[in-house]
């Protein structure tokens, strides 16, 4: 049997219509960040699409069914359900969620994928996963699905709290394209600049957008990775978030957590050694990236209209 994919309303009404959707991620309301937090930043970063000129689009699996549009009361039970009752789905863990009838919330990787799916081509995020620091055999799923899954990722750069030189390294291995917005350095998450190259630097939302069709007229299958640095208002030092992260690597080395527990620990550890103040860039760098994906997807629609 084929999996079928529920769309709200508004949702569905603009994939009819052809207006600008921006698929969000779900994570960041189970294991990202504490309740209340959890639900105010959801919101808020659906607000920033709006505001930007789109549709949101956040996504997750409820009871074995995939959403794509949360309602407000479906965003609040995944923030109040038991962190261990709700499964983080990467490409992997999508069968056994969809077959079992479980509540699931979608990673980088899980979300591209149903967005996909659904036909929605920009996907707002914070960070993307990579290659752990210290560990380069454990890499994250997200980098592969970059590399077959047509999605555009918008993000601030690869969590920090991870080798980013590596990590470009296996997306350049994925063939895939790592723009800087408005910059030519990657962003360090936290930080606003991390001292490494980034393919190339794209200044509009219609830069991008005409990057993306072009990609599309190729028939290429690869992602698109657009990183957007925090707003500079919200910005973590980089020295003091490097030390903060490398304090939490150790400590997580010498704990013996690793794999998929490593994440959501440091990201723990690192706002608690920096007296919360990466949580804040964290949430700001979330709006911000959710502003400007949703004015990539208006450029995009507009380059369509164009062409039809």
């Amino acid at each position: 049997m084929a999996y079928s994919v529920t769309l709200n309303d508004e949702v569905a009404a603009a994939l009819h219509s052809g207006a600008p959707l921006v698929a969000l991620e779900s994570t960041v309301i189970t294991h990202g960040l504490p309740y209340p937090e959890n639900i105010s930043t959801a919101l808020q970063m659906e607000a920033a699409v709006r505001e930007g000129g789109a549709i949101p689009a956040t996504i997750a699996i409820i009871r074995g069914q995939i959403q794509v549009g949360l309602t407000t009361d479906q965003i609040e039970y995944l923030a109040l359900r038991p962190q261990n009752e709700i499964r983080k789905c990467s490409r992997r863990d999508l069968p056994v969620v969809l077959a079992q009838k479980l509540d699931g919330s979608t990673t980088v990787a899980g979300t591209m994928i149903l967005a996909h799916l659904a036909g929605i081509a920009i996907f707002a995020t914070g960070g993307i996963g990579g290659v752990h620091r210290g560990h380069p055999f454990d890499v994250s799923a997200d980098l592969l699905e970059l590399g077959r899954t047509p999605v555009t990722v918008v993000c601030a750069g690869a969590k920090s709290i991870l080798d980013l030189p590596l990590t470009l390294e296996v997306l350049e291995t994925q063939g895939v394209p790592v723009f800087g917005y408005q910059t030519d350095e990657l962003p360090a998450f936290y930080s606003r600049s991390s001292g490494l190259p980034v393919s190339a630097r794209l200044d509009t939302p219609m830069a991008v957008a005409q990057t993306i069709q072009a990609r599309d007229d190729l028939g290429l299958s690869t992602g698109i990775l657009v990183t957007v640095p925090v707003p500079a208002e919200a910005e973590l030092p980089l020295a003091m978030a490097e030390k903060a992260i490398a304090q939490a690597t150790r400590e997580a080395d010498e704990a013996g957590i690793q794999g998929a527990a490593a994440t959501p620990w440091l990201l723990q550890r690192v706002a608690e050694l920096t007296e919360g103040r990466s949580r804040g860039a964290n949430q700001a760098l979330l709006a911000h990236n959710g502003f400007v994906a949703a004015q990539i997807a208006a450029a995009l629609r507009d380059i369509r209209l164009s062409l039809d």
